[in-house]
């Protein structure tokens, strides 16, 4: 008798609301690596890295419209590393993407990496609060 053993992986198994951002962050490692030299690893610890990526973007006063699509990747970076370390999963609904936290909570990163640019938000700590949470839970 000859068992066969199926392999799954991760991404096989995400849902498909995780289709883009993951897409998305996967970019902006890529962009980073490769324009910024600078390595995003999806630990906790590397969204310092990125929040003072966005402030420098910011302090060049670029239109907003001109960094939209960082900005989006930026966001999709943090929400992964969010589900990474919570155990959580993308939701989406009419082109929004939030990260859902075990806890139940909905986590908007695409929008805190919208408000890091406008200098009143934090990848970082959007983290630490997302992965505060779930701990509790």
């Amino acid at each position: 008798m000859t068992t066969v053993t199926t392999v799954t992986t991760q991404q096989e198994t995400r849902p498909s609301a995780a289709t883009k951002p993951v897409r998305w962050a996967a970019d902006a490692v890529a962009a980073m690596r490769e324009g910024a030299r600078l390595r995003l690893d999806y630990s906790a610890r590397s969204l310092w890295s990125v929040d003072r990526m966005i402030e420098d973007i910011r302090q060049e006063a670029a239109p907003f419209a001109a960094v939209e699509l960082v900005l989006r990747g930026f966001g999709a970076y943090a929400g992964e590393v969010v589900v990474r370390q919570t155990g959580g999963e993308w939701w989406s609904s009419g082109g929004e993407h939030w990260v859902r936290t075990p806890d139940g909570r909905l986590w908007d990163p695409m929008e805190e990496a919208r408000r890091c640019y406008t200098g009143d938000g934090s990848l970082r700590l959007l983290c630490r609060d997302a992965t505060d949470s779930a701990a509790r839970a």
